[in-house]
């Protein structure tokens, strides 16, 4: 395989910035060592000393919970000795640049940086300037990608949807919202397509679609119930009222009318569906707070998945190769 940013010269993961690119291969090889880590997480020792003596510095320039501490939790899962930057009191805040950031951190022997960013392309600014050995892996750039967001989602649907990989290939997927400003709505739309979802739909007033979607591969609505019809997954994407800069909506009230996933309209559905979020929820807004966590969510799910996800990315960069080994999946609900 021909070396790339995020590869080696022998196809392992370098660095993860994307999950545009990668083959369908490398995403189940990744989901199979997640379910690795999760079957391992729920037993008596949850610690594993894959990372001992490493050093993950989380380097978050945007506000997280979720995120950053499902990164910090799976780092000290793997023994790993991590590091939490705090961006408002440090030199960043002072005027110096990313570069210099960078290569601070490097010189405490940093092995693998976290890093959310404000800016799209931040991670690729980082990962093709660290030194040798050192892993960028991408928490979240500007509205470009989320792809450990993207893997956990691709692990939650085949943990309820397969058990075989194949499952994919069976689904429709309608990702609901504010599609224009979601990292994780173009993460989501890269896996998917990857692993051959048989439709993926984005459903959302004009305003939120962006221009050229379909050329990804989608198919766009702009009525919420016919975007539903016969979804199998229905991802639901938070309204980021923090990235907008215009009037893109009427109001929250008007946008919960027509976008928003109510009890009604999940009743609707086939009784197999599932719902997702990646949070954190706007009640009454994208989703109704009798739905967020009712019984065909898997929100919750979700969060606890980020950990094991996260935990095989950091090993496959970090750890030892370990053979290629299908995991015993467990049982669906």
């Amino acid at each position: 395989m021909k070396p790339t940013l995020q590869l080696d010269s022998h196809g392992r993961l370098r660095h993860l910035l994307t999950l545009e690119g990668l083959s369908s291969e490398l995403l189940l090889q990744i989901l199979d060592e997640a379910e690795i880590h999760d079957q391992a997480l729920r037993g008596p020792d949850k610690r594993q000393a894959t990372l001992t003596g490493r050093t993950v510095i989380n380097l978050f320039f945007e506000p997280s919970t979720r995120t950053r501490s499902t990164f910090e939790l799976a780092a000290t899962r793997l023994s790993a000795d991590v590091m939490n930057l705090q961006i408002a009191a440090s030199s960043t805040s002072k005027g110096e640049t990313l570069f210099d950031t960078l290569k601070t951190m490097e010189a405490m022997q940093a092995d693998m940086f976290v890093v959310r960013h404000e800016a799209s392309g931040a991670a690729h600014f980082f990962a093709e300037h660290a030194a040798p050995g050192v892993a960028i892996l991408n928490a979240g750039d500007g509205r470009h990608a989320h792809p450990t967001q993207g893997l956990l989602d691709l692990f939650t649907i085949r943990r309820y949807k397969g058990p075989d990989s194949d499952c994919f290939k069976k689904l429709t997927v309608a990702i609901v919202g504010d599609v224009l400003h979601s990292r994780v709505a173009r993460s989501d739309i890269h896996g998917l397509r990857t692993l051959g979802a048989k439709e993926i739909r984005v459903v959302a007033p004009p305003t939120l679609i962006p221009a050229g979607i379909e050329e990804m591969g989608v198919k766009v609505f702009h009525d919420l119930d016919a975007g539903l019809a016969g979804a199998d997954v229905v991802m639901l994407l938070r309204l980021q009222k923090e990235r907008m800069l215009g009037a893109f909506l009427p109001s929250l009230a008007e946008f919960h009318r027509d976008f928003g996933l109510t009890r009604a309209r999940l009743a609707k559905l086939k009784p197999d569906t599932i719902v997702m979020h990646p949070g954190p929820i706007n009640r009454g807004v994208e989703i109704g707070g009798d739905v967020a966590y009712g019984p065909h969510s898997l929100i919750l799910q979700q969060v606890s998945h980020g950990i094991a996800v996260r935990m095989a990315v950091m090993s496959m960069i970090l750890g030892e190769p370990r053979a290629p080994v299908r995991a015993k999946r467990r049982s669906r609900r």
